[in-house]
């Protein structure tokens, strides 16, 4: 069968196998959870309870504000400590709902009831799938009510379910995809309803033989469902270079994948969309993998969102050694972390412990112009050229070479042997242009 790659990337040690193993465990959570009002992309959710009011799992206490947001639902019953601001991954304050734990988990009446969804009209179905919160689980977090509602549906093609999972470390799509796979075909099908025209494809990197086979057994009387090897190359698993490498469409800055008649979700949110649809449950877990050579069990959590960080290392045994850089998401994109207090999210993926021996003592030095950077940019950018104008602060430039397109995916930053900060650099300036803009927009 044909493995679909694309020009460009780079071969990372993957590391999967620390915890790839690791059958799905549920944990619970600890006596306080927080929970972001922005979880996703776009604006943030609108608390509508109170400090002090009492909570059930499965209700709304965040409402979206806004088309693109969306809903942030409580994963536990208790009471609403306070609205404050707290510390989220990235070490910004933001805005979050704290609610006191019970320990009772009662839930809303609704909660895990089956539902005809066969049944449903496309609109209730959104409705649901709005309801529920669900976003992007991939890392990007768009709101999957809006992304599953464009313009033209007719002109929707190919529906793309992301297993790739192309960052190191991480295994928790991995394990979804061979312990799950009922719910996910099941999702596949009621987004299948939504879109008429569309075939479903399910592209999964070689190095998920084990997912490739269950999958294809599992979709073998499926005939609108395919599965897509791909070729294990980072970054595989981006959402424009699987456009580009299953169907010959690119969507640059400022597009959507709709555009060019794709809807592309990973493994986690087609799930998350079966169980809001058919078992009214709403986003209020998510899987985590806890891994790296500073842990002392690897595992893959179902966490309750709003749990902190600290309660998924002491579920592993706590650390081995003393770790020298805990990151949040994978190595290529994920954020150094100097605070266990930080809520699992909807857009947590992994939770990465470094010992000093991994963790690499970069010195930076001139750049050689060996155009290496080049070579690995896997959308043909010209990173050294971008670097430059990022430097110096020259936004008009820096948009003239399409800067804007760029997916900071890190590929540059990892083959330069010069270690310079090509990344970081990117995506500061990607900010300030950004910023201007709403500025603009606003004034």
């Amino acid at each position: 069968m044909k493995k679909f790659s694309f020009k460009g990337g780079i071969h990372p040690h993957d590391n999967k196998f620390i915890s790839e193993n690791c059958s799905i465990k549920t944990i619970l959570p600890g006596d306080e959870l927080i929970f972001p009002l922005s979880q996703h992309i776009g604006a943030p959710a609108k608390p509508v309870v109170s400090k002090g009011e009492h909570v059930l799992a499965g209700q709304i206490i965040a409402c979206k504000k806004a088309m693109i947001s969306a809903n942030v639902i409580s994963s536990v019953s208790g009471t609403v400590k306070a609205i404050d601001c707290r510390l989220d991954a990235t070490g910004a304050y933001v805005d979050c709902i704290v609610i006191t734990n019970d320990h009772q988990y009662q839930t809303v009446n609704e909660y895990n009831s089956i539902n005809d969804y066969q049944n449903y009209t496309n609109e209730k179905i959104r409705e649901l799938i709005a309801q529920a919160g669900i976003v992007g689980l991939g890392g990007a977090g768009f709101p999957s009510a809006v992304k599953n509602t464009p313009k033209d549906p007719d002109s929707i093609k190919y529906i793309i379910i992301n297993g790739a999972e192309c960052e190191p470390y991480l295994t928790s799509d991995y394990r979804l995809m061979l312990e799950k796979s009922d719910e996910l075909i099941a999702g596949i099908k009621i987004q299948l309803q939504l879109f008429k025209n569309a075939k479903a494809i399910i592209a999964i990197e070689d190095n998920k033989p084990d997912a490739l086979n269950h999958l294809k057994k599992a979709t073998i009387n499926e005939p609108k469902i395919e599965i897509a090897p791909l070729q294990t190359k980072y970054p595989q698993g981006s959402e424009r270079v699987l456009i580009k490498v299953l169907t010959n469409q690119v969507v640059t800055s400022g597009m959507l994948p709709a555009d060019v008649g794709c809807i592309v979700n990973n493994v986690a949110s087609v799930i998350a969309i079966y169980e809001a649809v058919a078992l009214n449950i709403p986003l209020i877990e998510k899987i985590v993998t806890v891994t790296g050579d500073a842990i002392n069990e690897p595992n893959n959590f179902k966490v309750r969102i709003g749990t902190k960080y600290q309660t998924l290392i002491d579920a592993c045994g706590g650390f081995k050694v003393l770790p020298k850089k805990i990151i949040s998401g994978g190595p290529m994109m994920g954020t150094a972390l100097f605070n266990l207090d930080i809520p699992v999210t909807k857009t947590s993926s992994a939770l990465v412990c470094l010992s000093e021996d991994i963790v690499s003592k970069n010195i930076t030095t001139p750049c050689i112009h060996c155009g290496r950077c080049i070579n690995v940019c896997p959308i043909g950018l010209v990173p050294q050229l971008l670097y430059h104008y990022a430097k110096i602060n020259d936004q008009e430039n820096f948009i003239k070479v399409h800067g804007m397109d760029c997916m900071e995916c890190g590929c540059c930053t990892y083959s330069c042997p010069a270690k310079q900060n090509l990344t970081q650099s990117f995506k500061k300036i990607k900010r300030a242009i950004n910023n201007r803009k709403k500025g603009a927009n606003n004034g």
